[in-house]
């Protein structure tokens, strides 16, 4: 087979939509990805692939021979990875997706270390809070603060993030503090919306054992739990926040940590619902050394930090 490259750029053509996605994926440029499968065509003698500016389309022989040669690919690559496993030498690229906050705040700082120790991976790190596909979206490893579902997905939670509702001292000097949730139906409140699903993510409580959600008069609404944060900080209402992004805030008193007594277990006061995350990979196939090394990376750095 003396024209692999040409069939590799042609495989990740067809899968990733276009030229360029084939060049990013094999670490090539776009013209030097189009040249290897130019060659390919006029070794075979066939055209496989109908061009245009914005996309590609296979040829009645360019779906026949995708059809034969993507099993050798993946071979091929399964194969490599099965040596650099023995040789205890993880390689090649690794895309993780995570929740935007999240990735920020608290998976970002944990990748240098991984990166040290493993040199030869190349990590690609994805902050987004949409919905993925891990095979269409060509995602290794991806952590959601809800638990995805799909076909042969495997999901274990991560952790919980414990969760404080705050407000800045001038907004309380202004409006009063809430002695309960039951009063932030009488305060601004700062909502996210979750891009998943398009909801307003709850405001759940736990008291005396059950869980509730109050009324909330609703202010403001983001997808971006940072802004939330910053408008937070600015004095424009009661909003919800992770842990890892409101430990500081409190500490430097920009913002004040609400329903804090943890006295739920008797009296009026409620203890704000935690967040779960959850750590996903496709399938036990994808389930590859580097895939393995990071999530055990994660795991280990979660449980050392206070998140």
């Amino acid at each position: 087979m003396d024209n692999l490259r040409g069939i590799e750029s042609f495989v990740k053509a067809v899968e990733g939509g276009s030229i360029a996605n084939a060049a990013r994926q094999l670490g090539i440029t776009p013209a030097a990805a189009s040249q290897n499968i130019a060659r390919l065509e006029q070794q075979l003698g066939t055209r496989l692939l109908l061009r245009t500016t914005r996309s590609l389309a296979l040829t009645e022989g360019g779906k026949i021979y995708f059809e034969r040669v993507r099993q050798v690919i993946e071979d091929l690559d399964m194969a490599q990875t099965a040596l650099f496993a023995l040789n205890d030498r993880p390689q090649g690229r690794l895309r993780v997706s995570v929740a935007k906050a999240l990735g920020r705040h608290v998976i970002a700082p944990m990748i240098p270390a991984f990166s040290a120790r493993w040199p030869d991976v190349s990590l690609e790190l994805i902050l987004n809070d949409e919905r993925i596909d891990h095979i269409r979206d060509e995602i290794d490893v991806s952590i959601r603060f809800f638990r995805p579902s799909g076909a042969g997905l495997i999901t274990r939670k991560l952790g919980e993030v414990p969760i404080i509702i705050c407000a800045s001292p001038d907004y309380l000097a202004r409006r009063g503090t809430p002695r309960e949730p039951e009063e932030l139906k009488h305060h601004d409140c700062l909502l996210f919306r979750t891009a998943f699903d398009g909801r307003l993510l709850p405001w759940g409580f736990f008291r005396n054992g059950s869980r509730f959600e109050p009324d909330l008069h609703v202010s403001i609404i983001s997808n971006d739990i940072d802004a939330l944060a910053a408008m937070t900080v600015a004095g424009a209402g009661i909003s919800r926040l992770g842990a890892f992004l409101a430990r500081d805030l409190v500490a430097k008193g920009d913002v004040v940590a609400l329903f804090t007594s943890g006295s739920a277990a008797s009296g009026a006061e409620a203890d704000p619902e935690p967040l779960d995350f959850h750590i996903c990979v496709q399938d036990r196939e994808a389930m590859l050394p580097k895939v393995r090394l990071f999530i055990d990376h994660v795991v280990a750095e979660w449980k050392k930090r206070p998140i």
